[in-house]
């Protein structure tokens, strides 16, 4: 990589910058934000402002390279289709200037990123290593706060970087009991750090699965470290869509990595967990802690408007729209850009989220492409990387049904750069116990 010119250099720098900065998202918007309040916007628009500018450079490096063939594989083209439907739809419903360019950007930046990590791939074959350090160290930051957060600091140590109800809350609790805390750790809440939790785990069990233990004590306790955290980060969010999408992501890396009978058999035990768990939720259902936990309601008083009935609410919403808006509501109508309308609309699913800004043919574009880097991660499956991140795509899948999971550019980001730093790649011929990184 230091053989590069310059330009090349500065291309790979920025898709670093990014991968590691958005960790921090939630704190740099909120503290730098606090501090210089009428530059809030572009504080917060860092990472959206240097995907633009690598963007830029990427155009030049193709040009240059006379590599323009890399833009003109199916995938990237239907990543411009979906982009071109966005830019088609601005003048129906126009939702006002800030709203649709704030849509615009909720809508499409992790695609961008995946695009252009994509392109840094196939451009530079050896960027896998420094974007894994970088993702590495992203997430010893996330979840090593965490752990401080459970076990070290007080619940509130965020309101000193000037988090609030007006900016983000410090810490949240289930239905109002204070018995159980929620953590952000350093994401935008805890279902977003769950979301971020489950995909680590998957990652390290895939990776410890089929990649042979490092030699060094320090890196083997580093591991070990990532998944204490990772997992105390997961329950101490006390996210259930997020617990369940762990579940299902770990059990998908440890059957990617086994053979095929006992593949089988994981999932014969797994199944028969499954069933005695819903039994036994049926029937301790009056139980303090199933009540909070599971239900997410405080038998001892809570909120007026439970977080179901909200769920409930929020998908009839988002039906009723799908059903009667074939081109959708409009760019920007949707989640934190509809804010900007005057009349804020929130669907908690991300499907629905997706037509809801563009439509039905921009919720089929969205799931044919997601379909697809998925499968391509499939097709990769001897590589560890592929099936960390294919578990944790299915994690996020699920988690999408009751959350708009894509929308927390954090956990959007860090999903599909990883994507397309291995779909980018070839397929691996042979399986082993490698060393890579």
């Amino acid at each position: 990589m230091r053989d590069l010119p310059f330009v090349d250099q500065l291309y790979i720098w920025l898709l670093l910058i990014i991968f590691g900065g958005i960790v921090l998202q939630a704190p740099i918007s909120v503290g730098f934000g606090t501090l210089w309040p009428g530059a809030a916007l572009a504080i917060k628009a860092w990472a959206e402002i240097l995907m633009v500018i690598a963007g830029l450079l990427l155009t030049y490096l193709l040009y240059k390279k006379q590599r323009f063939n890399i833009l003109r594989e199916p995938l990237m083209l239907m990543v411009a289709g979906f982009a071109l439907l966005h830019i088609l739809l601005l003048g129906y419903k126009f939702q006002g200037p800030a709203a649709v360019l704030a849509g615009l950007i909720i809508d499409l930046r992790f695609l961008l990123f995946f695009g252009l990590v994509y392109a840094a791939v196939k451009l530079y074959p050896e960027f896998r290593r420094p974007f894994l350090i970088v993702g590495g160290a992203g997430a010893a930051t996330v979840l090593g706060f965490a752990l401080l957060q459970v076990f070290v600091l007080p619940r509130d140590i965020l309101k000193y970087l000037g988090y609030s109800a007006s900016t983000i809350q410090p810490y949240l609790t289930v239905d109002l009991n204070n018995s159980f805390v929620r953590i952000n750790s350093t994401l935008r809440g805890p279902n977003p750090l769950g979301a971020y939790a489950a995909m680590i785990l998957a990652l390290l069990v895939a990776r410890v699965m089929n990649v042979r233990l490092p030699k060094k004590f320090w890196q083997v306790y580093g591991i070990l470290l990532l998944f204490l955290g990772a997992a105390v980060a997961l329950w101490a969010s006390y996210s259930r869509s997020a617990l369940i999408g762990a579940v299902l992501a770990v059990l998908v890396a440890v059957s990617l990595s086994v053979n095929r009978k006992a593949r089988y058999a994981i999932w014969s035990v797994v199944g028969a967990a499954f069933v005695v768990g819903l039994i036994s939720v049926t029937v301790f259902s009056g139980n303090s802690f199933v009540q909070n936990v599971i239900y997410h309601s405080n038998p001892d008083g809570g909120s007026a408007s439970k977080s179901d009935s909200g769920h409930i609410s929020s998908l009839a919403a988002g039906m009723k729209a799908l059903v009667h808006e074939p081109l959708g509501t409009g760019v920007g109508s949707t989640g934190s850009a509809s804010l900007y309308t005057g009349a804020p609309t929130i669907i908690e699913n991300q499907y629905l989220f997706v037509a809801h800004e563009s439509g039905w043919l921009g919720l089929a574009l969205f799931l044919a492409i997601f379909g697809l880097v998925l499968w391509r991660l499939y097709e990769r499956r001897r590589d560890w990387l592929a099936i960390g991140v294919l578990a944790g795509g299915v994690c996020l899948a699920v988690i999408g049904v009751l959350l708009p999971v894509f929308v927390d550019d954090t956990v959007a980001i860090v999903w599909w750069g990883l994507a397309g730093l291995v779909v980018a790649q070839p397929v691996v011929l042979s399986k082993g116990k490698h060393e890579l990184l």
